[in-house]
């Protein structure tokens, strides 16, 4: 009876139910109702607040291989919320698309949008082989 309990119970058809929370204990998936999920919690040691350091370009973008429009919709959330000044770095075969997402903001999305500040550089690399290579960067600054 233990081996049909667990062929019955299929976690991934709860996933978009939103009464159920799915979690994963070891081997076995276990599903907890939502008015049941207050009871269950254990309770919050006190503890000591923990100094958090602040970081100190929290309106950097990085890019990656994510399609550009994601990009622009990440700027457009920092203008959004009141940010003047955002930065843009990409490295490697990203450098094109940095220069796209930059580009389709200024022209598409924020008019007002100026560069203030391009850097390009080089950095070294070590690869999983040992090698060394060079991998060219660069940081754009735009603000409105």
């Amino acid at each position: 009876m233990e081996k049909y309990k667990r062929i019955l119970f299929n976690p991934h058809r709860y996933l978009s139910t939103s009464n159920f929370n799915i979690y994963k204990e070891g081997k076995t998936w276990h599903r907890r109702s939502r008015k049941n999920r207050e009871k269950a919690k254990p309770e919050k040691k006190e503890t000591a607040p923990k100094e958090v350091a602040k970081k100190p370009a929290e309106n950097v973008v990085l890019i990656g291989r994510k399609p550009v429009m994601n990009y622009v919709v990440a700027r457009l959330t920092f203008f959004n919320s009141g940010e003047k000044e955002v930065t843009v770095k990409a490295r490697g075969r990203a450098i094109s698309r940095s220069v796209d997402t930059i580009e389709l903001l200024r022209r598409a999305f924020v008019k007002g949008l100026g560069i203030k500040n391009i850097k390009i550089g080089t950095e070294e690399m070590t690869r999983e082989d040992g090698q060394k290579s060079n991998v060219s960067t660069i940081e754009i600054t735009v603000d409105k």
